[in-house]
């Protein structure tokens, strides 16, 4: 037997993530619109409300929802804070208008109601005694006017006054209260959570000495070059002291020459560990400097987290229970099957110890938050528990809400999802592998329209130091031009690589690793190198920045043209204000041409309405009737078209003295 009696029934509350498992995500700013269905038997009429507070709050703040159809009732409520906020659904029996509904179809019906009318009468009085102030005197009023009206029909007119019926549905105590049996939670991230440009680096690339290793200081002087080109969030490798025992050479050779750096993914050495920097790079001060200095040009730093430890790294000697043994003492490198690093361990997230472990892993994150870091890049979290990810995450937040967390797991797409799930703010995806328009469509149907929109946010890298994709390497530059006019429409968030820009696409045969790749070896660029592209990317995160229906991931549709090689799509705000269109040409090789089907009626165009298509790249204007529009689009030219769609055109009855 129940122990309290809710006979409401509330269920299929969206949105809600497994069951109530895992939380959703937002966006400070953003409302969170919510459904349920919601109904009882009988015919009594009834309310919902909308139930919210943010995490750690005792009280609940209540929005009224309201009914659709069908026993579907929704409601909404702002998400104002960079926080965690629960919420849920409550639902009453609203028993002063199930009476008034009665009420009115009986009248005229039955002769006496003198019994009905009663039971109206102590409904006004239990409300009564629940409210004070003027509430309370203007039912007073009501109630002195029923009982001096002269008759039954002018009782009956007073009854139905909605103005009463407002009043005494506001404060009297709610029948048969009802609520959602789970409270659900979302998690309310800041905007940079949403929308950004990446630009990655090798802090030791930046220098300009041949033969010499770059310092933050030398990275400090690339921060305009970085910042012109439109990108909000410098990432930077691994700054850790990098080990020297079994130290990769170039190319990933398995013995380093006396000079050769090794990776800095290969973290530890007598210079300490995750908490120090390597000294070529310079000291906690001057990264301290880079920091503030990145802040000061609009940007800001994101680092790489690496649970990774060479033989040289403190914890080997200070907890070497922390680390996966062979049977015969040894301690075994890590590996990412079919990768095998010999120049790094790999921890043992099931040791005995696991909870100092996993503890240490906070102070580390909680140190660099210390020194300004608010993003962190983790590199592998797939080859680590999910449920340490979910604790550290939810501990950091708790502590530090507009701290980022972005997964670097090429994966399984289950793993992938789950790891958003438990916290990740972003994560990498199989954008990168996406070559073809049904590829392409297929995969961002399934990110911006199943239930993954509400958990799991893309941050589409055109390519990775592990990851010089095979449309990069055959492409060349007209594939490096398509391919970042995709990842920055599409996605609110993406990045790219240094050299990016150069085109740099030289790979080792037969792989995607790039030849000669920074992982293993310190490069210097020459940024001014013929046939770079950093005006189109410039342009590219320019138009971004300009237009705020580019700024949202969900609002991506699909629409239809007629050759298979050319992707059209559009992204429009909510108002439609900020209407974009876009027709990419997926082929690096050939010029091709396309009848694209203009999305008018979406868009509120007539079919004999003019508009006007700006064509934002190349800054061109065509004024449009109809639903059709065709393009050429020849990849070693211009492979991308963004067009800027402009409703209504002026005309002479606009001009201010037209009479």
């Amino acid at each position: 037997m129940p122990k309290t009696l809710q006979t409401l029934i509330i269920e299929h509350v969206e949105p809600e993530l497994d069951g109530g498992r895992y939380p959703i995500k937002r966006i400070v700013g953003e409302t969170l619109d919510v459904t349920a269905d919601v109904f009882k038997e009988g015919h009594d009429t009834i309310g919902a409300v909308l139930r919210y507070k943010m995490l750690g709050q005792k009280d609940w703040l209540e929005t009224p929802m309201h009914h659709i159809d069908n026993d579907r009732w929704a409601g909404s409520f702002p998400l104002s804070e960079n926080t965690r906020y629960l919420y849920s659904v409550g639902a009453f029996v609203k028993s002063f208008e199930t009476w008034r509904i009665e009420l009115t179809k009986k009248h005229g019906v039955l002769p006496d109601l003198s019994s009905e009318l009663l039971e109206g009468e102590a409904h006004v009085k239990n409300a009564m005694a629940r409210v004070k102030g003027p509430d309370k005197s203007e039912l007073k009023i009501w109630l002195d006017k029923w009982r001096s009206a002269p008759d039954q029909e002018a009782r009956i007119a007073i009854a139905l006054d909605p103005i009463v019926s407002a009043l005494v549905d506001q404060h009297e105590q709610r029948a048969a209260w009802s609520t959602y049996e789970k409270d659900l939670e979302v998690i309310v991230d800041r905007e940079r959570a949403r929308y950004g440009a990446w630009y990655e680096i090798f802090p030791r690339s930046e220098g300009t000495v041949p033969g010499k290793g770059g310092t933050f200081k030398d990275c400090e002087t690339r921060l305009p070059a970085i910042r012109d080109m439109g990108f909000d969030v410098l990432y930077l490798t691994p700054i850790h002291p990098i080990g020297e025992t079994n130290r990769k050479g170039r190319n990933n050779s398995l013995k380093a020459k006396p000079g050769e750096p090794g990776s800095p993914w290969a973290i530890g050495s007598r210079h300490g560990g995750h908490d120090a920097v390597e000294p070529v790079l310079g000291t906690m001060k001057d990264f301290d400097h880079l920091e503030q200095a990145v802040r000061s040009h609009g940007m800001e730093v994101a680092i790489d987290f690496a649970i990774n430890a060479t033989p040289d790294h403190p914890y080997v000697t200070q907890h070497p229970e922390w680390f996966k043994q062979r049977p015969d003492g040894t301690i075994k490198f890590a590996e990412n099957p079919p990768k095998k690093y010999e120049d790094i361990y790999g921890f043992d997230f099931y040791t005995e110890a696991w909870q100092d472990m996993w503890q240490e892993m906070k102070r580390i994150f909680l140190f660099w938050i210390g020194h300004g870091v608010k993003i962190f890049r983790v590199d592998n979290p797939h080859t680590k528990p999910v449920t340490f990810w979910e604790w550290l995450i939810r501990e950091i937040q708790s502590e530090h809400p507009d701290v980022l967390f972005l997964a670097e797991a090429f994966t399984r797409p289950k793993m992938m999802r789950v790891l958003a799930k438990a916290g990740y703010t972003q994560s990498y995806t199989y954008f990168t592998w996406r070559n073809s328009k049904a590829e392409m469509t297929e995969y961002l149907t399934e990110l911006t329209q199943t239930q993954m929109k509400d958990y799991f946010r893309p941050n589409f890298f055109t390519s990775t130091p592990d990851i010089l994709p095979e449309i990069l390497q055959q492409g060349g530059r007209p594939a490096f031009k398509f391919r970042l006019a995709l990842a920055a429409t599409l996605s609110p968030t993406y990045g790219i690589y240094n050299s990016y820009e150069l085109c740099e696409n030289k790979a080792i045969p037969g792989t995607e690793e790039y030849q000669d790749s920074e992982k293993y070896e310190i490069r210097h660029w020459d940024w001014d190198r013929p046939g770079n592209i950093r005006d189109y990317i410039t342009r590219i995160n320019q138009i971004r920045r300009d237009h705020p229906a580019l700024h949202t991931f969900t609002n991506l549709q699909f629409y239809q043209s007629d050759n298979d090689h050319i992707l059209f799509y559009g992204k429009m705000n909510a108002d439609k204000t900020d209407i974009l269109l876009f027709a990419i040409n997926m082929d690096p090789y050939t010029v091709h041409e396309a009848r694209l089907l203009i999305p008018i009626e979406e868009c509120g165009i007539g079919e004999q309405d003019t508009y006007q298509l700006h064509e934002l790249i190349q800054d061109y204007r065509h004024q449009v009737v109809g639903g059709e529009y065709n393009v050429r689009l020849d990849p070693n030219d211009e492979p991308a078209a963004i067009f800027a769609l402009r409703r209504r055109t002026r005309r002479e009855s606009d001009f201010d003295y037209f009479m």
